[in-house]
């Protein structure tokens, strides 16, 4: 199958590599990637045998809104959009419309699998009218590492709604690890913090890919000091948190979690005290804190 993919980054990049070992034809385009197979989209949309396929992979927001009016320029009638990047599920009715008017097809799709998604595979969670979901479904088989690792999550905004959900979850998940893991450090009866949560790997019911990064990470580093406490958020975390206020439903541990993220982007005792001091070095004037480098989230 032909696919034309809009963003080449470190999972664009990644999924038209797996899509290349499928066998399927990928022509890729980002303004600035050597790796690139067409310079502009209108390259692109010539070079697509009808009816085409494009795949954003794009940032949120303005990056992906600005290629949907344009792409609704130059793509006809039976041909379908995928957006694969992080948008909130909200936006995903208006940019179905949007492409509906020229008879373009919209599906919205969340993509879970991070740069190790060439090898392992991609889960794939899709939303969109069933006509225009069964026109790219080669392609997402291809995506998922067997074919439970691939849905059709409902209509359009479903494939979002299921990724934003699905990054809750992992901010929980993520905080609670981290605040075992401190746990273990700060008490006197475990010598050997890192052993212990290798060891969770095998057969204990908290064994997870994320488990397995905070392991590699702990080989790597055993005491962490090359990472930054701060912890920064894609949106997605937040988006989950307003749907649970929405709908009244309880979820205080993905709270939480979003909440520590932000509490990691204020200055800490240590910055607080050389702040006040330098102020009463230098007479009461402001001196600010110099924002943190971003963690690895």
């Amino acid at each position: 199958m032909q696919v034309g993919i809009v963003g080449l980054g470190r999972m664009g990049g990644n999924m038209a590599a797996r899509w290349r070992d499928a066998g399927h034809e990928v022509l890729g385009y980002s303004r600035t990637s050597p790796d690139r197979d067409v310079t502009s989209l209108e390259e692109m949309a010539e070079k697509l045998a009808a009816p085409r396929v494009v795949w954003l992979m794009l940032p949120a927001g303005e990056p992906t809104r600005q290629a949907l009016r344009d792409l609704a320029g130059l793509l006809s009638p039976g041909d379908v959009v995928v957006e694969g990047g992080n948008s909130r599920f909200s936006d995903d009715p208006q940019h179905a419309r949007l492409l509906a008017e020229h008879g373009i097809g919209y599906v919205d799709c969340g993509v879970s699998g991070g740069v190790w998604g060439r090898e392992n595979g991609y889960a794939v969670m899709c939303g969109g009218e069933d006509e225009h979901v069964r026109k790219v479904w080669p392609l997402l088989q291809s995506l998922a590492p067997e074919e439970d690792g691939l849905v059709h999550a409902g209509p359009v905004g479903a494939g979002h709604y299921a990724k934003m959900v699905h990054n809750g979850i992992e901010y929980g998940m993520m905080q609670a690890l981290a605040e075992g893991y401190e746990l273990l450090e700060a008490c006197e009866y475990v010598p050997d913090v890192p052993k212990v949560l290798a060891s969770w790997r095998h057969g204990t019911v908290v064994r997870s890919w994320l488990l397995d990064l905070q392991v590699r990470a702990l080989e790597e580093d055993p005491e962490l000091a090359a990472l930054s406490g701060r912890v920064d958020d894609s949106g997605e975390g937040r988006w989950t948190v307003e749907e649970a206020v929405r709908l009244a439903v309880c979820a205080p541990a993905m709270t939480a979690a979003l909440y520590a993220r932000f509490a990691s982007r204020k200055p800490d005792a240590a910055q607080l005290k050389a702040l006040a001091a330098m102020r009463q070095q230098f007479g009461g004037h402001a001196v600010h804190a110099a924002p943190a480098p971003a963690g690895q989230g």
